[in-house]
């Protein structure tokens, strides 16, 4: 292990790397150990759901599907549905599409099993940040300027998926959108990279050009495009087609990140 130094707050991150990458809850609760500026990438579909809400002027409140119903009914929120209800249950999904076009203030309680929590597992980080392929760079923008102005490191996590039928301790799944999404926001960073930061740059350069149809060829991207939700999947292969950077509140919520002083 590297040499243990220490940011401004006081937490240890490891190294001379200044930009790390981490995987789903774990990861999550890893970063808001060392205090970092974390950047949640759920691509199929909640980082790209939120930055298409935000873009809009749209305010998110992560959740599970437990809390939905009493989340929404406590902050004044409408309750989202699943892909299929859409529109006879409601207006609002895991579906960026949804999203599209939503009236600004809107406010809407988003449940996800792995964007939504590694949301909460993270809320100790003094900054959380939602990105992924359609706001890669405008995220990028923010975090290495967050960075810069606090002396805090960057954690990129990749949320991964769940197997639903995984012995304790192997639920993650690991997932290409994650990664490739996390790629292209590192790409953008100028920082100093884990090893393990590096390759996830490395693999997304590689495939810049192919997203599209690595996303619709992926685990993830075959399951939606199975439910009828290609097109799903095609948004959310836009690189760069959001400046948003939707930000974690203090009461919960991801809103459009105000600008920086």
């Amino acid at each position: 292990m590297g040499e243990r130094i220490r940011n401004e707050r006081g937490r240890p991150y490891e190294g001379s790397s200044r930009c790390l990458l981490e995987w789903g809850r774990r990861g999550a609760a890893t970063a808001a150990g060392r205090g970092d500026v974390v950047v949640i990438v759920d691509t199929l579909s909640f980082a790209t759901a939120v930055a298409t809400a935000t873009h809009y002027g749209a305010v998110v409140y992560p959740c599970t599907s437990e809390h939905k119903q009493a989340l929404a009914q406590q902050v004044g929120a409408v309750p989202s549905v699943r892909r299929v209800e859409v529109p006879r249950e409601g207006r609002f999904s895991l579906s960026p599409l949804t999203f599209v076009g939503v009236e600004a203030g809107t406010r809407v309680a988003l449940s996800s099993p792995n964007g939504a929590e590694c949301c909460r597992l993270a809320r100790g980080c003094p900054h959380v940040v939602v990105g992924c392929l359609v706001n890669a760079r405008a995220v990028a923008t923010r975090v290495g300027e967050l960075v810069a102005r606090e002396g805090l490191s960057a954690t990129v996590l990749a949320c991964g998926e769940r197997w639903p039928d995984a012995a304790h301790g192997e639920e993650l799944r690991v997932a290409v959108e994650d990664y490739l999404g996390a790629g292209a926001i590192i790409s953008s960073l100028d920082l100093d990279l884990s090893p393990e930061a590096h390759v996830c740059r490395a693999a997304f350069l590689a495939v810049r050009d192919r997203l599209e149809g690595i996303l619709l060829e992926s685990d993830s991207g075959a399951e939606l495009r199975a439910m009828g939700f290609a097109d799903d999947v095609r948004h959310a292969a836009q690189l760069d087609l959001y400046e948003s950077i939707p930000v974690l509140t203090s009461e919960g919520a991801l809103a459009p990140a105000p600008s920086i002083t």
